[in-house]
C-alpha cells in the first residue's frame, strides 16, 4: 500500500513538473466569420505528446495544447488519466482542420482517431469548438513564444 501511495505521489509530482516544461506559444483559428486566438502549450516530442493534458483538472477558455508530429500520420488519442472533456481538432499539413472530435469522454480508453493523416492536433476544453463556431475547413496558424532570458 505504501508503494502505491509513493508511486501515485511520484506520478502526480512528475506530471505537475512536466506541465511547466512545455514550450508556449499562440495559435489562431480563422473561422468563416472571425479570427480566434489561443495561448498554447506545445507538445512536440514523444514524451510531451504522451503526457498531454493528463491529470489536469481544468483548462481555461482561450487556452489549449498543440501536438506536433514530424510527418503526416493517423493520430489516435485516448483519454486515460485525462480528467476533463476535450475537443480535439485534427489539422492537416496545410493547416486545415480536417476532423473535430467533440467533448471526448474523460478517463475513456476508447481511441479517438483523426481517420486521415494529420501533422497537428489541437486540444481545447470540451464544447469550445461549438461555442466558438470552429468547424472543419477552418485554418490554423501558430508560433512559439521566444524564451525570455
Amino acid at each position: 500500500m505504501i508503494m502505491r501511495i509513493l508511486l501515485f505521489a511520484f506520478l502526480v509530482f512528475s506530471t505537475t513538473a512536466s506541465a511547466e516544461t512545455f514550450e508556449r506559444g499562440t495559435l489562431e483559428i480563422q473561422t468563416d466569420s472571425k479570427a480566434l486566438e489561443f495561448d498554447i502549450e506545445i507538445a512536440d516530442d514523444p514524451v510531451e505528446r504522451s503526457q498531454g493534458l493528463m491529470f489536469r483538472e481544468e483548462l481555461a477558455d482561450g487556452t489549449g495544447m498543440l501536438f506536433l508530429y514530424p510527418s503526416p500520420r493517423i493520430a489516435s488519442f485516448w483519454m486515460k488519466n485525462t480528467l476533463i472533456p476535450l475537443d480535439m481538432l485534427f489539422i492537416d499539413a496545410e493547416g486545415v482542420i480536417v476532423t473535430i472530435a467533440r467533448e471526448t469522454t474523460p478517463l475513456s480508453l476508447v481511441p479517438v482517431s483523426s481517420n486521415t493523416p494529420v501533422t497537428t492536433v489541437f486540444e481545447i476544453f470540451g464544447g469550445q469548438s461549438d461555442a466558438l463556431g470552429i468547424a472543419v475547413g477552418d485554418t490554423v496558424q501558430w508560433s512559439e513564444t521566444p524564451d525570455e532570458k
